[in-house]
């Protein structure tokens, strides 16, 4: 077999490409860990994960050795989204528990050394929430109904939509009331929904929105939060007068038909997750994070608020981190970015360029709620597209070993990387997607706009494996689980994996643990210049380490003299193999 064989000179590293900040804020260099409740760990025994559950895993949390947490979505909600269609924002839903299983479980989090990230979802509201019954209850043109997007429709009995706009979820994105005897000649109203007809778009021109969001982050804040993750939050606000728009936007992949008005490819490696059109990315935004900013410094502490803004080009989302704004924001361009290693160099360098210009650090993402699990993304012969968003047992399956074995080498070149990475509750264990679930069990609400022709995200949103082989696999104290798990849960399941040497559960603890002792998140990054121009290798010196990613056929057989300090996987007579990463000092 054809090898490549390094020398010492080889791993030389080329000019610095990132210089880290000053600034020693925390989640600069955060390793944070997203649980989804409704999946993470069921305390009642009823099939749906809560905030007890979550308490009873914090110790999983602190011993895998992330920096802090962020919690989607535990409102009072309908739950016809998830928990993402609110009904009230300053109360727990019962089927996650209450605001005193809130505060243990804080205090919990906080004496273990972990932050609390908590989910905000501004953008709308449920059909339930108070606001809206009242509107709906109003007449036209009242303030009850300028808290939403209610307009006429078009067409001499207004019957159609006041503009061309589609749900982001399938279908159009404006539903109309019911006619009641008020309605004058121009017939019932409508109002926009770019997700599901039971999540109203908020009106953020109305004064009334702007203060009642300020005083939900003070209410949070007040009871010891660490910081906020904003959901869509390029949006809010929508050009003036509702404009059509010919372009159309998706859950992952973002614009997939661009109107001829749209800004060109992007010029930075990005990979199509930008949406763009009248609805997003509007300046008006920006305003709104610069009051939230203020209103976090008011707080004793380091607070931080993170932006879900799928936006490209990256200088666009640099916009968002700006120093009087927001302190992160998601980095999608490298969540998207096949297993290509010229188009990850350059979104890496292009990623640390923008944030560095801006003075915020970057982030890193493989996996989240809303894609399907990288462990299954990367076993797909083509990534992209419609696969993001959730695959069905009728699509082409993943190889799951070739998954696997990519999934644990991107992790290692992500962890390797300074700044802030985020991780998905499972993929510590190297979780799969639930790649054939049934029609009748699924329950996102893109599947049914679509009439299926999305699969839609349950398939990442499995509940997790504790207990390989116990009932349930130890989600919780019952045999329930509101999804149903792939047979293979057991199998990767958390107690078959600590401990044991090479699972993935083991490699993930020894990284962050490295990580932490190497201070690789504050570190600055050069390139191995002989490696730069490989069509195979991605290799760089971060903090006296080298990361190495062979993403090629060819093994890359080390120098003799390497100290290697982590690998994805077993080196071959001192190669490393195809899809394998490696941590060493040359």
């Amino acid at each position: 077999m054809t090898r490549t064989a390094l020398t010492t000179d080889d791993l030389t590293a080329g000019a610095p490409v990132h210089v880290p900040a000053a600034s020693g804020e925390w989640w600069r260099d955060a390793v944070i860990y997203q649980v989804y409740p409704r999946s993470f760990a069921d305390g009642d025994g009823d099939g749906i994960g809560d905030l007890p559950g979550v308490t009873a895993k914090l110790d999983h949390l602190a011993q895998l050795g992330v920096d802090a947490v962020w919690l989607s979505p535990f409102y009072r909600s309908p739950q016809k989204d998830a928990g993402y269609d609110v009904a009230d924002y300053r109360d727990i839903d019962p089927l996650f528990g209450t605001l005193a299983d809130f505060d243990e479980m804080l205090a919990g989090a906080h004496e273990r050394g972990l932050k609390i990230i908590v989910d905000l979802v501004p953008n709308h509201s449920s059909d339930q929430h108070v606001w809206f019954q009242e509107a709906l209850a109003a007449a036209r043109g009242s303030a009850a109904r300028d808290r939403y997007l209610f307009r006429d429709g078009r067409g001499p009995a207004g019957d159609e939509p006041p503009n061309n706009w589609q749900s982001i979820f399938g279908g159009p994105a404006w539903t109309r009331l019911a006619p009641r005897h008020d309605d004058g000649p121009a017939g019932p109203q409508w109002y926009l929904h770019l997700f599901d007809s039971s999540q109203p778009d908020l009106n953020w021109e109305n004064p009334e929105v702007h203060a009642e969001f300020e005083d939900v982050l003070r209410f949070w804040l007040d009871k010891g939060v660490d910081g906020f993750r904003v959901d869509v939050a390029h949006g809010m606000v929508k050009a003036a007068g509702l404009p059509d728009w010919d372009g159309h936007v998706a859950m992952v992949e973002g614009t997939v038909e661009e109107a001829p008005s749209d800004p060109g490819a992007p010029e930075d490696g990005s990979t199509g997750a930008g949406n763009r059109g009248p609805m997003f990315d509007q300046e008006g935004v920006h305003e709104i994070y610069r009051s939230w900013h203020r209103v976090l410094e008011e707080n004793p502490g380091e607070r931080c608020l993170v932006a879900e803004a799928w936006v490209e080009p990256l200088s666009r989302l640099a916009r968002y981190v700006r120093p009087d704004e927001m302190h992160q924001a998601f980095n999608f361009s490298f969540l998207t970015a096949p297993w290509d290693a010229a188009q990850l160099r350059t979104v890496v360098d292009v990623s640390l360029n923008t944030m560095d210009a801006v003075g915020a650090p970057t982030t890193w993402v493989l996996s989240n709620h809303d894609v399907v699990r990288h462990a299954s993304r990367f076993g797909l012969a083509e990534i992209g597209g419609k696969q993001l968003n959730g695959i069905a047992a009728t699509d082409p399956q993943p190889d799951a070993e070739l998954g696997l074995r990519r999934a644990r080498a991107a992790t290692l070149l992500m962890l390797g990387l300074p700044g802030s990475a985020y991780m998905y509750q499972g993929e510590e264990l190297g979780l799969p997607d639930h790649t054939a679930l049934p029609a009748e069990v699924r329950q996102d609400p893109s599947f049914f706009r679509t009439d299926g022709a999305e699969p839609g995200r349950d398939g990442c949103r499995v509940p997790l494996p504790w207990v390989g082989g116990a009932p349930g696999n130890g989600f919780g104290p019952s045999d329930k689980t509101w999804l149903p798990q792939p047979g293979v849960y057991a199998d990767l399941a958390a107690d078959r994996q600590y401990g044991v040497a090479g699972s993935t559960y083991e490699m993930y603890r020894t990284a962050l643990e490295l990580r932490r002792a190497e201070k690789i998140g504050t570190a600055g990054l050069a390139w191995v210049d002989a490696l730069a121009g490989s069509p195979d290798v991605v290799a760089f010196h971060v903090a006296g380490v080298v990361v190495l990613s062979n993403l090629g056929a060819t093994p890359v057989v080390l120098p003799a003299e390497t100290d290697v300090l982590l690998a994805s996987g077993d080196l071959v007579d001192g190669a490393v193999p195809a899809d394998t990463t490696v941590w060493l000092r040359a």
